[in-house]
């Protein structure tokens, strides 16, 4: 038996202020999109199960759009492979808060879907000698993840993180997920554990994996790339796993609309003229220009006087060729000047003048010894005066 899994569609997500002609955001329709390529793989592959890891939609309430489209793609899906089984569990963002309101997904069960949303369920398929433990987003601790001892193939899908398997940076800031122990999703005695959740595809035990979202729809979808890079990925896709042999394919898919993360640019010394013609270096280099496309650009170490001198009207330029083009400035890490003597004892205002100097970004044409001495000489000719009414003042006293 083969399966195919895949997780996060996170349809109806919405992002930027740009919209199609119909009237739909313009990310919305990207992530739809994304969609409708997965389910046509889906259908050239043909397996007899598809899991689907839950987070199928991006709010508890989704736009009417994002259910029609996910209501046509699934009705598609299961009219192409009319004996598949399809397994459909919910995530925290398809999770309603409240016991009082019906999760969405109950919608597709009258396709044929076996939709699981409120509490586990064991689904056991006598003619497969397969026994399926399908768990939803459920509160940490609740769930008892053991393989059924009369199944001859056993097989976990479920919505949640693994301890220690997501890196920090790119851990979710929404509500928690279920919280699985590592242990429970690497027994040998899983056939295989379908997870949702994270997305960036993983190994996180022997027969365990995050297939990954379709699209990038996470707060920090940069960190998603920079993830994918290092782990030499091409990017978002779907697993495809033989249930007897044990052999896997990852299937990438093309998301709708490429992301596109620029070489950061060192901004250390720069001026505003400097910083522009960097900027303009690093659009050029992108294949096929950054038109339609979401971009970020990182530079580091730009002071925030430079940055109001940049030409701010080629930026907009560059913000209406991109469906969004971000320039991620970063100021220089303030320099904190190394005391010596008992502790707690302060910088003094000439080693903090010194500092400042030594740190501030300069045109070429000034010599920065020359204008650091100039500084110091300054406020010794201030210190000086103010010692000097200091005396005036106490002799009046006197």
């Amino acid at each position: 038996m083969r399966l195919v899994h895949l997780s996060d569609l996170h349809l109806g997500f919405r992002q930027f202020q740009r919209t199609t002609p119909a009237g739909i955001n313009q990310r919305e329709a990207d992530v739809a999109l994304s969609f409708t390529r997965a389910i046509d793989r889906v259908i050239e592959l043909r397996p007899e199960l598809v899991l689907i890891g839950g987070d199928v939609f991006h709010t508890v309430r989704p736009t009417n759009p994002a259910i029609l489209h996910a209501f046509a793609q699934f009705s598609r899906l299961m009219r192409e492979l009319p004996d598949a089984i399809v397994v459909m569990v919910a995530g925290n963002h398809d999770m309603p808060r409240s016991s009082e309101t019906t999760c969405i997904l109950r919608l597709f069960s009258p396709l044929g879907i076996h939709v699981v949303d409120s509490e586990p369920r064991r689904l056991r398929f006598p003619e497969h000698g397969l026994s399926i433990l399908a768990v939803p987003d459920m509160p940490p601790g609740s769930v008892a993840l053991e393989p059924d001892p009369d199944a001859l193939t056993n097989v976990l899908v479920l919505h949640g993180e693994v301890a220690g398997a997501i890196p920090q940076h790119l851990e979710h800031t929404d509500r928690a997920s279920l919280q699985i122990p590592a242990a429970d999703v690497s027994s040998p005695r899983w056939n295989y554990v379908a997870l949702g959740h994270y997305h960036v595809y993983k190994r996180v035990g022997p027969n365990a994996y995050y297939s990954g979202a379709l699209d990038y729809t996470s707060s920090n979808p940069w960190g998603e790339i920079e993830e994918e890079r290092e782990q030499k990925l091409p990017g978002k896709g779907m697993i495809e796993r033989d249930l007897l042999t044990g052999k896997q394919t990852f299937h990438p898919l093309t998301v709708a609309r490429p992301l596109v993360d620029l070489t950061p640019i060192a901004g250390r010394g720069m001026s505003a003229p400097d910083l522009d013609a960097a900027i303009a270096a690093a659009v050029e280099k992108v294949p096929g220009g950054i038109d339609g496309k979401v971009v970020r650009l990182v530079a580091r170490d730009v002071p925030r006087h430079v940055l109001r001198e940049v030409d701010h009207k080629a930026l907009r330029d560059l913000q209406r060729r991109a469906l969004h083009f971000h320039l991620d400035t970063r100021r220089p890490e303030m320099v904190r000047p190394a005391t010596s003597g008992a502790p707690g004892r302060r910088a003094s205002l000439a080693d903090t003048l010194r500092e400042s100097l030594r740190s501030r970004t300069l045109s070429s044409d000034i010599d920065r010894d020359a204008l650091v001495e100039l500084g110091l000489h300054y406020l010794r000719e201030a210190e000086s005066m103010g010692a000097i009414r200091d005396s005036a003042a106490a002799a009046e006293d006197a």
